[in-house]
């Protein structure tokens, strides 16, 4: 089980020295598969460290755009999040009956509609999906268009018959950790800007990463789709709250370990989108948290990340 926690680290990292670190792992916790949780954390902040510092050193394109880069996959993982359980039956034939996610069928026949539903083609979740293995792989080119059609499925999802209302309305509270969903064109338009931004660029210019970072996505279709968890329930919300908040975290020790801005732009723009979304409500929501004390978590970090970087360069510069 130790060998897990060197995935924290870079492949480069762990090819000089990851043997070396399971040897002093074994004799200093002999018997142990597990180190404590002291020791689990100190990995893992150090990998993270690490992986800031090679992307850092990276010079083959601007802080800037890896910044918008970084800034799209949030966002798209960020718009798919309520749609991993319907994606998840479309692509299997699974039809969940009272399971479905606050809407009258989300079965994967066309045709299938449940009473007042409308017959639907695809799934919304699939283009989210598409964005997310696009920009995954550098290919912004791919991306824009899906993102523009999230807009135009948002836009028109009470009258358009392609998508159908399935899986593109529902229930959700504003708050940390809430799914937003499709009817929301603040993030889909966000995320569209975006695109077209990294659309821009030479495609050489955008970092290309592994298949293997769908790994964690599919772990999510299968856990909300297998084990019916939909996206308003309070687990799968805290869960999201969970996990937000660790990739806060490392976006705050990814900034204190260089000083570099890259990471407050993803940051920034997740407040926006989430601080927009509590500010408009919808009249049919539910509340985890006093609205004043979201809006103060979701911009709090923002100054915190700036004066880091800002401490880390002036650091370095005394140095």
């Amino acid at each position: 089980m130790n060998r897990l926690l060197l995935a924290a680290f870079p492949e480069p990292y762990r090819s000089r020295q990851g043997e070396e670190v399971l040897t002093c792992l074994s004799e200093a916790y002999p018997g142990r598969s597990w180190p404590p949780p002291r020791e689990v954390v100190a990995l893992t902040r150090a990998g993270v460290q690490a992986r800031a510092r090679t992307v850092v050193d990276d010079t083959a394109r601007p802080w800037w755009l890896d910044g918008i880069h970084l800034t799209a996959l949030v966002l798209a993982a960020l718009a798919l999040v309520p749609y991993l359980q319907d994606v998840w039956h479309w692509a299997l034939h699974i039809d969940p009956g009272g399971n479905a996610i606050a809407f009258p069928f989300s079965g994967w026949y066309p045709w299938a509609q449940g009473p007042g539903g409308r017959t639907r083609l695809l799934p919304y979740g699939l283009l989210p999906l598409i964005c997310l293995i696009a920009l995954l792989r550098g290919r912004a080119w791919i991306a824009l268009p899906a993102a523009a059609v999230m807009i135009y499925a948002g836009a028109t999802f009470n009258s358009n018959t392609f998508f159908g209302d399935e899986g593109k309305a529902g229930l959700s509270y504003y708050g940390l950790g809430a799914p937003i969903t499709a009817h929301d064109l603040v993030l889909s338009g966000a995320l569209c800007a975006a695109c077209a931004v990294l659309a821009l660029c030479r495609p050489s210019r955008l970092r290309r990463r592994s298949y293997r970072w769908l790994a964690p996505v599919v772990l999510a279709m299968f856990i909300a789709g297998s084990l019916h968890i939909i996206s308003v329930s309070p687990t799968f919300q805290r869960g999201l709250f969970v996990l937000e908040a660790t990739a806060l975290i490392a976006a705050w020790v990814a900034t204190a370990a260089t000083g570099d801005h890259r990471w407050l732009i993803p940051v920034a723009a997740v407040a926006i989108v989430r601080t927009q979304a509590i500010v408009v409500q919808p009249d049919a929501f539910m509340q985890s948290f006093p609205d004043l004390v979201v809006l103060l978590l979701l911009v709090a970090p923002l100054p915190a990340l700036a004066f880091t970087a800002q401490r880390r360069q002036g650091q370095a510069l005394a140095e």
